[in-house]
Order: structure tokens, then sequence, then C-alpha cells
């Protein structure tokens, strides 16, 4: 008897919780103020991440952002590498190397491709970050 009152109990509070969270939920999605402030901090998100200096990496789940940053990553790096600016390049060729499918294969590209000093800051670089 005392386990069946019990359990009854246990389901009203349950339902009971559930509903206040729906209740405070739709409240809260109603609010007019809501969209303005949720934008507000994402944008805010979004400037931080800037201001650090760290790259804001696209999601892994879409395939074709992924691409998309790869082959920006890639180009910037080898703008900046053929302008002189080899730490700026090597970041960005970091940065496309975390992200590929394949690093080893890219990484025999870089290395027939780019000067021997250049490819060893590049290995200098990715032995700081884990892949």
């Amino acid at each position: 008897m005392m386990g069946k009152t019990s359990a009854i109990a246990a389901g009203i509070c349950g339902a009971l919780f559930v509903g206040y969270c729906i209740y405070f939920d739709r409240k809260r999605r109603n609010d007019p103020n809501f969209k303005k402030r949720l934008q507000e901090r994402r944008r805010k998100q979004r400037m931080a991440a800037k201001s650090t200096g760290l790259p804001c990496f696209p999601d892994q789940i879409d395939a074709e952002a992924m691409q998309a940053f790869f082959l920006e990553e890639i180009q910037l790096g080898e703008e900046f590498l053929s302008q002189g600016d080899y730490k700026i390049g090597v970041d960005h060729l970091t940065n496309a190397i975390a992200i590929c499918g394949q690093p080893q294969q890219l990484l025999q590209v870089l290395q027939q491709t780019i000067p021997p000093p250049i490819f060893h800051l590049l290995l200098m670089k990715l032995s700081t970050i884990s892949l």
C-alpha cells in the first residue's frame, strides 16, 4: 500500500514539475524582448570570439561550411606566405590541417610545395595543438 502511494505522489510531483517547466518556457518565449536579448547575447559571443584571435571553426555537421572554411584557410595561408608574412600564413595552414579529413596527405603536399624552414615552422605549430 505504501509503495502505491509513494509512486502516485512521485508521478504527481513529476507532472507538476513538467507543467511548471512548460509554463515558464512559454512565458519566456512570448516575452517581446526575448529574441532581442538572445540575438544580442549571440552577437556578443561572436565578437568575444573574434577579439580573442581564435578562428571560428564551422559546425562539423555542415560539410559545405567545413569545405568552404578549409579552402579559405588554405587560400589565406598561401597569400600570407607569398607576401612574406610567414607566422600568419602558418597559422592559417594549421587551421586548415586541423579540420582536414586526411591531414597526413595534406602535410605531404605542403612539404613538397613550401620551403623547408616554413614547413618546419608549420610542424612546430602543429605539435602545440592536438589533432
